[in-house]
């Protein structure tokens, strides 16, 4: 069975991010050795909006170090950058030529970024409107059998089954058309600020996450001032009590208690003691992580070596894709045909 899925290298990974994605597929690897798995640093779809150079480059390296922190095996798993396999974007401007204008215009995200973008026609790019192409690309390049998302990118991937069974429509079976897998209970942690909505980690503001490199004052001071309710009784209640039911949801995830144990052991103590118990759960839990990406980042030699070894080994999949596609196409392919 082979596994895919990939983190832009932009903003700042937060424990909803870690939970909800890196920490599920980490679990899911080691609990199943016979699973081949394709993580990338998706740092192409970074570019569709402006990046400092600086910066892009460092957070390339930290998501590096957050991949082998959280137990991925680079001698097992393939660990790579997809900006250095040109493959990728050679596959995504296939899909742009066969995937219908209305399909792209349908896309619920870009319709979000697009109206939050002041004087939107000279600034959103066009990369922006059709990365989901690219991202198709990036999936379908490796038959994945199974593809792990967040929820807020399920109607991508359901874009990328669409163009899978175009594509095999048009020019005869070519792609896998993968499944993706949602894990609801992770996905979806929630602003410490703003609980109507989900983590993020491009957000101005801090003060709604908790970042996975906080430091253990950081996540104190986030938690003590996490919004909640005004009749300080502990119960999970997502509907009622959204910002509660969020803070039970992490305290979970840090301790493995389910929120359901968690309520009945806080109910009647206030929240006081509440939010200073999940503060010191979270510090115990991030604490070891945040140690093993320190530790990497202090080698970047070794994470080029890593990150180089990935890149080959995808790439040798994904250029035996790419000849196919260009057989079945007519494109010329090295003067042969397969």
């Amino acid at each position: 069975m082979r596994i895919l899925s990939g983190i832009q290298p932009t903003g700042t990974l937060h424990i909803g991010n870690y939970l909800g994605s890196v920490k599920q597929w980490s679990d899911m690897l080691n609990d199943s050795p016979e699973i081949e798995a394709f993580l990338m640093v998706v740092d192409l779809h970074a570019i569709t909006v402006p990046q400092d150079p600086a910066v892009l480059r460092r957070k390339i390296y930290e998501l590096l170090a957050i991949y082998l922190a959280a137990g991925f095996n680079p001698e097992k798993d393939n660990i790579f950058v997809q900006s250095q396999n040109p493959d990728h974007p050679y596959l995504g401007w296939i899909f742009n030529c066969i995937t219908p204008f209305g399909w792209m215009e349908r896309m619920t995200q870009y319709k979000d970024k697009k109206q939050k973008m002041e004087e939107y026609q000279n600034i959103v790019s066009v990369g922006l409107f059709d990365y989901p192409a690219l991202m198709a690309a990036d999936i379908l390049l490796y038959d994945p059998d199974m593809v792990p998302v967040g929820a807020d990118q399920k109607q991508h991937v359901e874009l990328t089954r669409d163009i899978a069974e175009r594509f095999n429509n048009i020019y005869g079976e070519t792609f896998k058309v993968p499944e993706f897998r949602t894990n609801k209970e992770t996905t979806n942690i929630l602003d410490l600020q703003n609980p109507d909505k989900k983590m993020s980690k491009s957000d101005a503001s801090a003060a709604g996450r908790i970042d996975l490199m906080d430091t253990p004052q950081g996540i104190q001071d986030k938690l003590k001032r996490a919004v909640t309710d005004s009749d300080n009784h502990v119960a999970y209640d997502p509907e009622k009590k959204p910002g509660v039911s969020n803070l039970l949801a992490i305290f979970s995830s840090a301790t493995g208690k389910t929120v359901e144990e968690l309520a009945q052991a806080y109910d009647g103590k206030g929240y006081g003691q509440f939010k200073s118990d999940i503060a010191d759960a979270v510090v115990a839990f991030l604490s070891p992580l945040q140690e093993k990406i320190n530790t990497y980042l202090s080698d970047l030699e070794q994470l080029d070596r890593i990150v180089n070894n990935g890149n080959e080994r995808a790439r040798e999949l994904s250029s035996q894709k790419i000849a196919l596609v260009a057989d079945k196409m007519g494109l010329y392919h090295d003067g042969k045909k397969i």
